[in-house]
């Protein structure tokens, strides 16, 4: 009899070891920038890709001039005006591109700035705006940047970037990075270009992400991290699975019992 309960023991210690492991993640699926040599230091080019400003893209723009008055009749709101910092408020107070790719500016009127760099759209700016103001200096932001996270990461959303460069583990640090669920080597980059939107995927364990023209997010990008398998495998441990095992493991338990009496 003690034989038999040494073995049943062991028995149920082997089928909970079996589901322990099943469900346990190894930590190399875990770690970024595998295979990188930490020891030595190396310069990695990762030059940022220009954005160009696209249709419903808002852009902020304050003109300062030595005349407050002038200035005030141009801008939105006085120079000296608290502005409230917040989506909203930056929505308020900017100017947004048209389906056609243009702002409306008092006075000035009509400006295409759609395909434009921020660089190019002020220079243009600044020469139509030199028609009616002289030694006026102007400040064109984009303040409608905004990444999108979802999937395996610790707090999903969407968040305003008040920065015009920001790196792909910068974005994902704002949702709380991933989970342990989260695969590593297949994050989703979804990009809007003209014309449409282009898919690609990204792996975080790879250090020539560093140098990749995906390692900085653009405004509008949606970031999607896929679930490992190991999620998958334990969401489909519902209930009926677990009493299934349950039933399982006490026939087998029952015939054990009956083969070693």
């Amino acid at each position: 009899m003690k034989k038999s309960k040494f073995l049943l023991f062991n028995f149920c210690l082997l089928f909970l070891s079996v589901l322990t492991l099943d469900s346990c993640i190894s930590k190399k699926k875990l770690v970024y920038f595998q295979a990188m040599d930490t020891t030595a230091t190396r310069l990695i080019a990762n030059p940022q890709p220009e954005y160009h400003l696209q249709p419903r893209d808002i852009i902020s723009i304050r003109i300062k001039t030595l005349d407050e008055k002038t200035a005030e009749y141009f801008n939105i709101f006085p120079n000296n005006q608290f502005q409230q910092i917040n989506p909203a408020g930056l929505y308020i107070n900017g100017y947004s591109i048209d389906t056609e790719g243009n702002i409306s500016l008092p006075e000035i009127g009509t400006v295409k700035v759609s395909g434009l760099t921020l660089t190019e759209a002020q220079k243009k700016v600044q020469e139509d705006l030199n028609k009616y103001i002289s030694n006026a200096s102007l400040l064109v932001k984009l303040v409608s940047f905004k990444v999108t996270v979802l999937g395996e990461v610790r707090a999903p959303g969407y968040f305003y970037v008040y920065n015009e460069r920001v790196t792909v583990l910068e974005a994902l640090g704002l949702a709380g990075d991933l989970t342990d669920y989260g695969q590593r080597d297949n994050v989703t980059l979804i990009r809007q270009v003209e014309g449409g939107s282009k898919a690609v995927l990204i792996n975080l364990k790879d250090p020539n992400l560093i140098a990749s023209p995906y390692y900085y997010v653009m405004p509008n990008d949606v970031l999607y991290v896929q679930p490992l398998k190991a999620k998958l495998d334990r969401g489909n441990l519902g209930t009926l699975n677990v009493v299934s095992l349950v039933f399982g493991l006490i026939s087998t338990t029952v015939l054990l019992l009956n083969y070693l009496k």
